[in-house]
């Protein structure tokens, strides 16, 4: 794994890891790589020291090259958590669009999603991209009938 810092054409640094400097290569010409910021996908790799940690005590051996610790950002109440600690904030932009996308193509049924969802199932409704709520127990009950749910990380939008 690499770590690069990256820029985009609006002037936003940001870190990313890679498989290695290939996988980055191929991810950016596809447009793969984007601004976690802005969403620009004119990204390219900043100046950046590496990172190397010296091995005290081993003779013979040259100093081992090591990535560094990714940075730990300052956890407030918006900036949403993992169970570690706060959500990188690529995750969070990524999450932000799915919520988008979600909003703007599908159906919110509140606490009724898991009845629509059998019913759509059942072929009792026309079949649609919907979310809403289900608790735990909804969701199980619903994968053991065979329907197919996720549940995702509800991030604040993007826009505030």
């Amino acid at each position: 794994m690499i770590r690069f810092s990256l820029r985009c054409d609006n002037a936003h640094e940001f870190e990313s890891w890679f498989k290695d400097s290939a996988a980055y290569d191929r991810m950016a010409a596809a447009g793969l790589v984007d601004c976690p910021v802005c969403g620009d996908t004119r990204v390219s790799k900043a100046l950046m020291a590496p990172a190397i940690r010296k091995t005290p005590g081993v003779k013979g051996r040259a100093p081992a090259a090591v990535p560094a610790e990714p940075p730990k950002a300052e956890a407030d109440s918006q900036t949403p958590r993992l169970a570690a600690g706060p959500m990188p904030a690529q995750v969070v932009a990524l999450l932000q669009r799915m919520r988008q996308e979600i909003e703007k193509n599908c159906d919110y049924l509140g606490k009724d999603f898991a009845k629509e969802a059998r019913r759509i199932h059942e072929g009792e409704a026309e079949p649609r991209g919907i979310y809403g709520e289900a608790t735990e127990a909804e969701a199980e009950a619903l994968r053991e009938e065979g329907i197919e749910v996720a549940r995702l990380p509800w991030v604040p939008r993007a826009d505030g």
